[in-house]
């Protein structure tokens, strides 16, 4: 697999109708938590489309540009207001600045070359993606949304680079379907974005954090030596895995999503030969979107997740099977109530918490992210559903999923990123591999 990354253009890309004044939109604690963390970066492999490559990249910037009419907040940049007691604000400026759209050929590279291979060829995968290495406060100088279209050989791939300040993994996808509606004519959009972010109280804006010291900007988290692979779960290998956790423990409560995560993590766990009294923890993000009173709309642009936490030891996450482990997930997910979040954000108000990459990433740690519920397959720029998904170097660490649904109606894949030796021995460990479509 002969590559070379060449890029042909690199252009900004503005809303086409903007209007002064520029909104200004505060940060909540869920976005301001974020900042000093990569940004989401996720991409979608297309077969060739038939337009000529010309007019396709032309026609995506302008109905890219048509599209920031819509998500305006991604056009403009971060903005900061420092107080005199040592504290400073953020928020978005809507000011237009435009997002960057980079266009580039990826010579000798297939669409197999991406998708079949065992392993994710990441020195190529990542190439795929602009903005690579931009923690999200950056964002003060840097395009909150950078796209870059990608020629293959037979095909073509789009990769977004979004500052995760901006919205989380719904948000993310939403915007991703509504250019695409765009690119294929739609005048308008099916479900048009909620700019407003939500706070508890009306007086909560803008919340203050303390000053960044130089150490917490200049910090670096090196991962150690990474691969990524792809498992793919079909929709009756999954309902296989619910039916085994919930006859364990006599109940209906569990979840697919319980029980397929329960198990990737009882198969790190076994596989690493940790001691059995070696503390292991397994993190996952919850949406908060339908869990507050009222609720908040699918469409609101910004995040709207909080971090869950189980922590077990060795011995008792293989031990005690696979229904007890989905249990602890299940009982720890419906503890995240409406209360819970207000709790969370009113102390968190008092004594911000901004997440740190050397302290997010744990050893023997799983970290969940994304979902199988976000809509990737209907993202169709009017040459057809994409082929596969796949994710770039932001916030990579030893143990973290991240979660897709499948290209085929109820399958779910996990995009795995282990350490060579682990990912390995996960792929020949026959009791995991057997809940895997090969």
């Amino acid at each position: 697999m002969a590559s070379s990354i060449r890029v042909i253009s690199t252009s900004t890309v503005c809303a086409a109708n903007h209007k002064e004044p520029n909104p200004r939109i505060d940060l909540t604690p869920w976005d301001l938590q974020l900042l000093l963390l990569d940004t989401i970066q996720k991409g979608l492999v297309f077969h060739k489309p038939k337009p000529d490559h010309e007019n396709l990249i032309h026609h995506l910037q302008t109905s890219l540009s048509r599209t920031l009419d819509f998500f305006l907040p991604l056009a403009g940049r971060l903005a900061t207001v420092e107080h005199g007691d040592e504290t400073t604000s953020f928020f978005i400026d809507c000011n237009n600045a435009g997002a960057e759209f980079v266009h580039a050929i990826a010579d000798g590279v297939s669409v197999s070359d991406i998708i079949e291979q065992t392993y994710v060829p990441d020195h190529i995968v990542y190439s795929f993606f602009p903005l690579n290495g931009v923690r999200n406060y950056e964002g003060t100088s840097k395009p909150l949304l950078a796209v870059q279209v990608t020629e293959l050989v037979d095909g073509i791939f789009v990769g977004c680079t979004i500052n995760h300040t901006a919205l989380d993994g719904t948000s993310f996808w939403h915007f991703f379907n509504s250019w695409s509606e765009i690119s294929r004519g739609l005048d308008s959009l099916s479900k048009p974005p909620v700019l407003e972010r939500w706070f508890l109280h009306d007086t909560d804006c803008p919340i203050r954090i303390p000053l960044f010291k130089k150490e917490q900007l200049h910090s670096k988290f090196v991962p150690p030596p990474l691969q990524q692979r792809v498992f793919h779960f079909t929709e009756e290998s999954i309902a296989k895995l619910k039916a085994k956790a919930n006859a364990e423990i006599g109940t209906h409560k569990i979840s697919s999503l319980q029980a397929l995560l329960s198990h990737v993590w009882r198969s790190a766990v076994r596989i690493k030969h940790l001691d059995p009294d070696q503390e292991t923890c397994f993190i996952i993000v919850i949406g908060v979107r339908e869990r507050l009173q009222p609720p908040l709309p699918q469409q609101y642009l910004g995040n709207a997740i909080q971090g869950g936490f189980i922590t077990m030891k060795a011995a008792e996450v293989l031990e005690q099977g696979l229904g007890y482990v989905a249990l602890q997930m299940n009982t720890m997910i419906a503890m995240h109530t409406e209360e819970e979040f207000r709790n969370y954000l009113e102390s968190w108000r008092e004594n911000p918490k901004i997440f740190r990459p050397d302290g997010v990433f744990a050893s023997n740690c799983i970290s969940a992210s994304s979902s199988p519920r976000h809509n990737v397959y209907d993202t169709n720029f009017g040459w057809g559903s994409p082929i596969a998904v796949r994710s770039g170097p932001g916030s990579k660490s030893d143990g973290k999923i991240t979660i897709f649904p499948g290209a085929k109606k109820g399958s779910v894949d996990i995009e795995a990123c282990l350490s060579p030796e682990t990912l390995q021995a996960m792929g020949d460990d026959v009791e995991f591999m057997e809940a895997v479509l090969c």
